[in-house]
């Protein structure tokens, strides 16, 4: 350690005498002592009228323009934050039209369902009534014929049981007794033959 403080005190030292010896020679004005009066007044100078420039013209403008930078960049956030807003309020308002709309169409769906359940069983009880009457008038028509049959069946037998004997013995027979003889026949078997 001893060694580089000897060392760095020779270089400088030689540095030193180096300078003053050009000095002396005419080698560097700046170096001169006599001309150290007038360079330092240019010195003052200089840097007086760098500062004034500095602080009067260019620092009122870069500190203006850092001003309106973050002044735009502080409305613009606040205007993201209002769009932001706004968004975030159009969108809820979009999610209630779509809700109301799906509850709309629900109740709509259901009424319409409603009506035409209940269209559906008004036709189905007419077309029930209309059944019925019409079974009824069957059943009527069926017991009509069923209590005519009775006749129109002995009726037809006397009939043919005139026209066999007729034809069997060439004799004409007198219907009346042909008719006796079928309404007797019929009222013995009349449960065996026309149990309906």
């Amino acid at each position: 350690m001893l060694k580089k403080i000897i060392f760095y005190n020779l270089i400088l030292n030689f540095i030193t005498l180096s300078i003053a010896q050009s000095a002396e020679s005419g080698g560097m004005p700046q170096l001169n002592p006599e001309f150290w009066l007038s360079q330092i007044f240019w010195l003052i100078l200089t840097f007086s009228i760098l500062f004034i420039i500095l602080s009067k013209l260019i620092l009122p403008k870069i500190s203006e323009n850092l001003e309106s930078r973050k002044s735009k960049i502080l409305e613009n956030i606040q205007l993201a934050e209002k769009q932001r807003e706004k968004s975030e309020n159009k969108i809820k308002e979009f999610e209630k039209i779509v809700l109301n709309s799906k509850n709309e169409a629900k109740r709509q769906f259901n009424d319409v369902r409603q009506k035409i359940l209940e269209e559906i069983n008004k036709k189905k009880d007419a077309l029930e009534k209309d059944i019925n009457k019409e079974i009824k008038i069957a059943e009527k028509e069926i017991n009509d014929f069923k209590n005519k049959a009775p006749e129109k069946i002995n009726k037809i037998a006397i009939e043919i049981s005139a026209e066999l004997i007729k034809q069997l013995i060439s004799v004409e027979v007198n219907n009346s007794n042909v008719s006796a003889i079928v309404d007797d026949l019929s009222k013995k078997n009349k449960d065996k033959y026309y149990d309906f």
